[in-house]
């Protein structure tokens, strides 16, 4: 089940946030940092040829005979798109990473429906969801991930430029992948960068490739290119791959870093609840 009840009510007290400032398209239920027309106070100043009349505060014309204009906390909407790898490396581990990132969206895409702000789950292979909004949307949200499947061919820089090309506005990104494309993964998170979104990489990698319990003679074989390598597991041997995968996360993470974006390595058997109550609050995505 993508949302238990235990998940649910805790999902119910956070809502998303954003380091940035972005204009929405409609309504919500968040405090914008920008002056707007909403119901609580934020500050005064002088009246300026063509503001509304509506928001001159009378009591103080009648004490300081001047035209004051009271501004309030504008709320707005939040365009927040999550970016799922459905590529058949996600289909390892158990739960597999692509049933893991699929829960992780879930529980993001309530936290912003419940909020009412504009919520969009899409793959690198393009897989659209419709934009949703309110509780209401809840039923199709889930449906549309349930659906996904580790099928997809596009490689992870393909699949974020075309995300970019679909997407030109502004809002908050997350990206749920492996990063185990054989092109890299730092020509693909350039786009993103040059979005200006604000971006969480989330890397997400089943328990068994952060600590594999493997001995003896094997043939790996990749899953998504077929490629074959037989190899010997040794001690020597699964102490050298730690390091190179230790290497590997802590490169991205400095990458992520570096250019502004936020990174995030999680496990397979992380509870979704842990990661988006305590880990992704303390890189302030949630509150």
């Amino acid at each position: 089940m993508l949302l238990p009840p235990d998940l649910i009510a805790q999902l119910q007290r956070l809502e998303l946030v954003t380091r940035k400032v972005f204009r929405g398209r409609m309504k919500g239920e968040r405090r914008s940092q920008r002056k707007g027309q909403s119901v609580e106070f934020a500050d005064f100043r002088n009246y300026v040829p063509g503001d509304d009349l509506r928001a001159l505060d009378w009591n103080l014309y009648a004490r300081l005979d001047k035209l004051i204009i009271k501004l309030f906390l504008e709320e707005e909407d939040l365009h927040f798109y999550t970016l799922i790898d459905a590529s058949p490396s996600m289909a390892f581990g158990e739960p597999t990473k692509l049933d893991h990132a699929k829960q992780i969206a879930a529980a993001l895409g309530y936290i912003g429906l419940v909020r009412a702000d504009r919520i969009r789950i899409e793959t690198l292979g393009g897989k659209q969801s419709p934009v949703l909004r309110g509780r209401k949307s809840l039923s199709r949200m889930v449906e549309y991930l349930e659906g996904i499947e580790p099928e997809e061919s596009a490689t992870l820089e393909e699949g974020v430029k075309g995300f970019c090309l679909r997407n030109a506005g502004r809002g908050v990104v997350v990206l749920l992948t492996d990063l185990m494309d054989k092109q890299g993964y730092e020509s693909a998170l350039r786009y993103l960068v040059a979005q200006r979104m604000d971006v969480y990489v989330i890397q997400v990698l089943s328990q068994e490739e952060i600590d594999p319990a493997v001995v003896g003679d094997l043939r790996l074989v990749d899953c998504e290119d077929d490629d074959e390598a037989e190899v010997t597991i040794t001690a020597p041997l699964l102490a050298r791959y730690k390091q190179t995968l230790e290497a590997f996360t802590g490169g991205a993470q400095h990458y992520c870093s570096k250019r502004g974006m936020s990174y995030l390595l999680t496990s397979n058997e992380t509870p979704v609840k842990d990661l988006v109550g305590s880990y992704l609050r303390r890189r302030g995505l949630v509150r």
